[in-house]
């Protein structure tokens, strides 16, 4: 098990100091070792719009902002920081079954885009992916809450690869459910505080929506939706929807998380079990268990949550 943590500092710093006629090819240079992400398409994909896609900075604006987000990342010691979480995750994985395989990770750290709304405000500066197996790409703006919680951003994302990579838990595009996809948010968030208690919950969940049944019963009501075109909804909520074009279904930012966390905790007590051993634990058998220890059922979709 290797970490190859890209030297995206250097890069950035040659991306924000070059003229901006070069910007965008320096950042499909920086994006360039993530590129095997998508050995599925053919003839592969623009490395820059990847980076537009994850809320990454913009070529054309805010560079002095940008230049004074990459001091505070290199300030904090941000990329050694994730490294090692990142092994201490491999090796809590391990430990929970020695038997996992954990594979070879390409790890990107990039700024994200300070004039975009959604980004700071909605989802408070942060943005990660890590579900195709070897590629970690976080996505940051670098306030107090998200430096203090690099560590645990970087786990989640582990999390996620080892769950999705060979031999784990297959996700298919056109037939994976929602609750696959809060399983997982669950599970990731779970792992993560199991390393670093409270501060492993993803920060983007607003006050109260951790605790409130009616969102968890609304999330439950969609688990059975399948195709990933409406899973923005369910799982990120009604404001990322909007801006992937999907339809609202009436949740607040972060409920599928706050749901995850609270389907997961349900199985984990159930059974005696941690998020570190049940990496590779189908969503269905979490979901059986859990749902009726919450008294709930996978109910017909609810139009908006006001209608619970």
């Amino acid at each position: 098990m290797t970490i190859s943590m890209i030297d995206s500092a250097s890069g950035m710093h040659r991306v924000l100091t070059a003229d901006a006629q070069e910007r965008d090819d320096l950042i499909r240079d920086l994006w360039h070792p993530m590129a095997g992400m998508y050995h599925f398409i053919p003839g592969g994909v623009d490395m820059a719009a990847v980076h537009r896609q994850n809320f990454g900075f913009r070529s054309d604006s805010a560079i002095e902002r940008v230049s004074e987000g990459l001091e505070a990342l290199v300030a904090a010691d941000a990329w050694a920081r994730v490294e090692n979480a990142l092994e201490q995750g491999m090796a809590a994985l391990a430990s929970a079954d020695p038997g996992v395989r954990i594979p070879d990770l390409n790890v990107l750290l990039v700024l994200g885009d300070p004039t975009s709304r959604h980004f700071v405000d909605e989802v408070q500066g942060m943005s990660g992916f890590g579900g195709i197996s070897g590629y970690i790409a976080i996505t940051v703006w670098p306030t107090v809450r998200v430096l203090d919680r690099l560590e645990a951003i970087a786990v989640h994302e582990l999390h996620h690869n080892v769950r999705y990579s060979p031999g784990g838990i297959v996700w298919d595009p056109q037939t994976v459910t929602v609750g696959e996809h809060v399983v997982a948010e669950g599970l990731a968030d779970v792992f993560a505080s199991e390393l670093y208690g409270e501060a492993g919950y993803t920060h983007f969940v607003r006050d109260g929506v951790r605790s409130d049944d009616r969102v968890l019963a609304k999330v439950a009501g969609g688990l059975g939706v399948t195709g990933m075109a409406d899973f923005a909804a369910w799982v990120l909520g009604d404001s990322s929807a909007r801006l992937f074009g999907a339809e609202p279904v009436g949740l607040p930012t972060g409920a599928g998380y706050a749901a995850g966390a609270r389907l997961v905790r349900a199985y984990l007590d159930a059974t005696g079990s941690t998020a570190a051993q049940c990496v590779h634990a189908p969503a269905s058998d979490i979901l059986r268990i859990a749902l009726p220890r919450l008294g709930l059922t996978r109910a017909r979709p609810a139009a908006r949550l006001e209608d619970l």
